[in-house]
């Protein structure tokens, strides 16, 4: 059965390392080393992890349509909404915290709004990455559509084989045997 991981962001060089782009960070950390290719409205890789079929997908609808991408991918390999995992940013959670979740709302997340919506469920499981530092007296587009500062990026990169064990552990043992180990940090 085909698992699918889904790295949410904005496509073109200016929206490259932005906060609101970090699922695509993720995506290509884990990936690093392989080329993606068009599909589905996105991009996407076909990988053997540990001997599990896996499809990578970076929707490239912008945020606000990324359940356009998600969907066609989904029906086109008849994916299950349990073997569903979507990366996304949080600006609810702390810079360098992380929690995953699944059957929750969007949170005001554009991007999982479009995919609950295209869907007609909310029973997917989400990797929610935290960007929030110093946004409060600042516009909120503006905010998520910025690049992360160097001290940031450091925090990030401390969590990238912390990222990449967790997706390992969905693909290999499901769901919540990944928000187990996801969230008992």
């Amino acid at each position: 059965m085909l698992k699918l991981i889904v790295g949410l962001g904005n496509p073109g060089q200016e929206y490259e390392n932005t906060r609101h782009n970090i699922g695509f960070q993720v995506l290509d950390s884990y990936c690093s080393g392989t080329d993606f290719q068009k599909k589905f409205d996105g991009l996407i890789k076909i990988m053997i992890v540990k001997g599990e079929k896996v499809l990578f997908l970076k929707p490239q609808t912008f945020m606000n349509l990324s359940g356009q991408s998600v969907i066609k991918a989904m029906k086109y390999y008849d994916i299950d909404i349990v073997d569903v995992l979507v990366i996304q940013d949080d600006l609810d959670l702390a810079l360098g915290s992380y929690k995953m979740k699944t059957n929750s709302s969007s949170g005001g997340h554009n991007g999982i709004k479009s995919i609950i919506a295209h869907l007609k469920s909310e029973n997917f499981a989400r990797l929610k990455i935290g960007i929030a530092h110093d946004h409060k007296n600042k516009d909120t587009i503006s905010y998520v559509l910025g690049k992360f500062s160097k001290e940031e990026s450091k925090i990030l990169e401390e969590n990238r084989l912390v990222f990449n064990s967790i997706i390992d552990v969905f693909i290999q043992e499901g769901v919540q045997k990944a928000i187990q180990v996801a969230n008992s940090r």
